[in-house]
């Protein structure tokens, strides 16, 4: 009782702690590329999986070394040579259960990749499966599942086939290593050169000297899940040492505020008043930098893992202070991934991002996010309350305040008119609300977090065109005073950028205002026809 309370408590820690640290460390690269369902299954089940390895494996590999030689120093006083078979028997079956067993860990991890095959796919099933009944698509999707499952079935039955061919052996070894204790003590009795008495404590004690290796080889294959989930867990923590890179010797967030303020004022902008700034809690200080710091792109290259072709190549240009930076390009032009940059979500493979005199790579991205406001084209709302979703952003925002950034957003009256008001759910994945509504929503997220970088991919995209007017002038005044990037689609967004950086293939075609690029760019006349639609067709 004692055992099993105590493992299954440093396992439940234990268990907590793993997942604390999958949360905190992962890198958000990694997490944009994983299936979801991959990633949840190795989140959930894959964690749970360990409380086998922690709660048998582990007691039970102590009591397999302890109780043995606690044995054999009982009985080698009493029998020099059941003491000898003992010595000599023991080995044998952890031999076989490691021999066998690295053959089972082999088709154990083949048998959890298949598991995040099938987690995968049916969370990709169940995601799509409007779109899978539109298209008729049913029966090649149950095709597909039934193949994935037999795979998985097969894996499952190689592992169990091998568990138990090694349970054969071990309890036979045991079996025959019994049988010979017994014979030696048997023969010496009817020689009459064994006394009774000790021959029966032998006898009795020898079983017990093999049961907790025997144990041990269970409680191994019954821990072979949990290792094999490990070898996943371990593959996304260490992705993890990507954090806080630091090509300079010069870790930002461990400066103490003077030496936060010295540096400031040797190597501020022109324009940056560091006298400005209290460095009373040196946390702040990004987002006093960030109000008046410009941002730099030096030659900045970037190329994904699959890909041979480099997304970003060798880009440079600024990010104007309190200004307005529309980046415009056709699809796979990288304007995205520019974006992913600036939210550390991914590092340059190249060339280097500096916010004012700061390189980016060596500012601490949990800092570095709390001073940026985020509105992408698609918004993920919670299936909690409205006002939970809105105060996300800024959790001890008072009611008013969210009721504020909710007007600003013209979400406020839909919000008013709904029976529970701003304690009505959304529902998952916002199935109960518009398109549009959610992407207000994420609008007074983002007015509420009050963040002196802003980062947009077009605020109107799901918005109808009689409101989207009036948003975007809402959202030009309200952020006129703040650092913008906005992903620009329709061609009233681009017109109010202050500055627009035009992308092909990658690569910077141009750079200035509507007007400016009209004239010297024929790549942006192109892209960019003057039709009365809200929305050019060659901008996506």
């Amino acid at each position: 009782f004692l055992q099993n309370t105590l493992s299954h408590s440093f396992a439940s820690k234990i268990k907590s702690n793993i997942r604390t640290n999958l949360l905190n460390q992962i890198p958000s690269a990694l997490l944009l590329q994983e299936r979801t369902g991959s990633a949840i299954n190795t989140f959930l089940t894959g964690v749970d999986k360990l409380e086998n390895y922690f709660t048998k494996f582990l007691p039970q590999l102590f009591l397999a070394v302890f109780i043995p030689l606690f044995i054999l120093i009982l009985v080698f006083p009493i029998d020099f040579i059941t003491g000898i078979v003992f010595t000599f028997t023991a080995p044998i079956i952890p031999f076989f259960m490691f021999l066998i067993g690295s053959i089972a860990e082999k088709l154990s991890q083949k048998q959890w990749k298949s598991l995040k095959l099938l987690s995968a796919y049916y969370f990709d099933v169940i995601q799509g499966l409007p779109t899978i009944k539109l298209f008729n698509r049913s029966k090649e999707v149950l095709r597909k599942i039934e193949e994935i499952t037999n795979i998985f079935r097969i894996k499952t039955l190689s592992v169990l086939k091998i568990a138990f061919i090694s349970a054969m052996v071990m309890e036979l070894t045991a079996t025959i290593s019994i049988a010979i204790v017994a014979v030696a003590i048997g023969l010496r009795l009817l020689s009459g050169n064994f006394n009774f008495a000790e021959a029966l404590f032998i006898l009795i004690i020898a079983p017990e000297f093999y049961l907790p290796m025997r144990q041990l080889g269970i409680s191994y294959h019954s821990a072979l899940d949990g290792i094999s989930a490990f070898d996943s867990i371990k593959e996304l923590l260490a992705s993890s040492n990507r954090n806080n890179i630091n090509n300079n010797n010069e870790k930002i967030e461990n400066l103490t505020s003077r030496e936060i303020g010295l540096f400031i004022k040797n190597h501020s902008p022109t324009n940056f008043n560091s006298s400005e700034i209290s460095f009373k809690d040196s946390k702040n200080w990004i987002k006093s930098y960030l109000e008046t710091a410009p941002i730099f792109f030096e030659n900045v290259t970037f190329a994904y893992n699959e890909r041979n072709i480099k997304a970003l190549d060798s880009i440079s240009f600024k990010i104007e202070p309190k200004k307005i930076t529309a980046i415009v390009g056709e699809t796979g032009a990288g304007k995205s991934t520019l974006m992913n940059l600036l939210l550390k979500f991914f590092e340059p493979t190249g060339g280097t991002i500096k916010a004012g005199e700061f390189n980016l790579e060596n500012i601490n991205e949990i800092e570095w996010r709390q001073n940026i406001a985020w509105i992408p084209q698609n918004p993920h709302l919670f299936n909690k309350t409205i006002l939970e979703n809105i105060k996300i952003a800024k959790p001890e925002a008072s009611f008013e305040e969210v009721v504020e950034s909710a007007r600003r957003a013209r979400i406020h009256n839909f919000i008013a008119s709904l029976p529970n008001g701003y304690y009505s759910f959304p529902g998952e994945g916002s199935s109960k609300i518009s398109g549009g509504e959610a992407q207000r929503i994420a609008i007074a997220r983002a007015y509420l977090k009050n963040a002196p970088l802003l980062l947009v991919d077009e605020p109107t995209a799901n918005i109808d065109p009689i409101t989207e007017e009036e948003i975007i002038l809402d959202f030009f005044n309200l952020f006129r005073d703040r650092t913008v990037l906005i992903i620009a689609h329709r061609m009233d967004t681009i017109r109010k950028a202050d500055r627009i950086v035009l992308l092909q293939n990658g690569r910077i075609a141009g750079i200035g205002s509507h007007d400016e690029l009209l004239k010297t760019s024929d790549y942006y006349k192109k892209i960019f026809k003057e039709p009365d639609e809200k929305q050019s067709p060659n901008i996506q």
